[in-house]
């Protein structure tokens, strides 16, 4: 918002020649969209806190899930890094249904990818995958081969606004709400958010729904 008002001022007191005024609508074009987007993530975040929880009759096919991911995260992965671009792959192993709230689901899949690979370096590999573990829990794993994350910093990452690296992520416009919201919807539908990490090396975000909330895709 201070940058986006210095820009304002600038353009009411300043003489400046078209070329001048087109750079500065277009970045504050760039300032009013990470409002927007923040001002989103927060009523999520809000929606989420002060609604009851789903219950266990609306299920959802994971390939449906992973396909709209899929579409976003190269659509993303293309205006981050238009020339090298991710090596982006995703892989079923098993054609399963998840039971809950679709848009819910839907939200905390996209942001796990979404982070993966905003903090990924272009030309990195991002990987995507769902199985069905052998006690019936689901897992929507997303493993990437970005800087990593020190020890320290895993216990924090679900806390809101908690930024490791706080200019990359202006870079490339991440509100630092996505994994809180993550959180809540993984505690929403019983399931747990496990991260594992390590420096130069990569990390690892999944998403383990109970058994209750997993079952074998119905044949339509």
């Amino acid at each position: 918002l201070t940058v986006l008002a210095g820009f304002v001022e600038t353009l009411q007191n300043l003489p400046l020649d078209a070329d001048e005024r087109a750079r500065y609508l277009g970045l504050m074009g760039q300032q009013s969209h990470r409002m927007e987007t923040l001002v989103n993530d927060l009523l999520t975040l809000s929606r989420l806190e002060g609604s009851a929880a789903p219950g266990g009759t609306q299920w959802t096919r994971i390939r449906a899930l992973l396909a709209q991911c899929e579409d976003e995260g190269r659509g993303l992965s293309g205006r981050l890094s238009p020339q090298l671009g991710h090596k982006l792959s995703f892989a079923i192993d098993a054609d399963s249904e998840v039971s809950g709230a679709a848009t819910e689901l839907q939200s905390a899949m996209s942001n796990l990818l979404s982070n993966a690979i905003r903090y990924t370096p272009g030309g990195g590999e991002v990987a995507v995958s769902w199985r069905v573990l052998p006690d019936g829990r689901g897992e929507y794993a997303v493993k990437d081969t970005g800087p990593g994350i020190a020890a320290e910093h895993i216990p924090r990452l679900t806390e809101r606004f908690y930024r490791i690296d706080r200019s990359r992520s202006r870079e490339t416009g991440g509100t630092g709400l996505g994994l809180a919201i993550v959180k809540h919807i993984a505690q929403r539908h019983g399931a747990e958010l496990r991260i594992e990490s390590t420096v130069g090396k990569g990390s690892r975000f999944a998403l383990l729904f109970p058994a209750t909330r997993v079952r074998e895709a119905r044949v339509m």
